[in-house]
């Protein structure tokens, strides 16, 4: 099994509490129906971020390009965008990428 990264953007934030339970409900029924596929459920990510030129010059990020990440387990590309496809984050008008982690240690 090759792990995939799930790379989350975009999408709209919860607009109440309740909404929110309701759509972290629904993130845990989809790890809940992936399984043993969910090497690492993830996390969102917190903005503002930084990031660091080859220069090493730091600058501050204000956009969301990266909202939060997911590490899955599958047989293949294929199999992990079928996973993907199924993703709460866009039911929240946000997209996903689905990208093959190389082991190189």
């Amino acid at each position: 099994m090759a792990k995939f990264l799930l790379v989350y953007s975009g999408g709209n934030p919860p607009s109440s509490q309740e909404e929110g339970e309701k759509v972290m409900a629904a993130w845990m029924a989809w790890f809940g129906r992936l399984g043993p596929a969910v090497a690492d459920g993830g996390m969102p990510t917190a903005h503002p971020a930084r990031a660091i030129s080859s220069q090493g010059q730091v600058s501050e990020v204000n956009d969301w390009l990266v909202t939060g990440y997911s590490i899955l387990e599958a047989g293949s590309l294929d199999e992990a965008t079928q996973f993907g496809k199924s993703c709460p984050h866009l039911e929240a008008g946000g997209a996903v990428r689905v990208y093959e982690l190389t082991p190189v240690m």
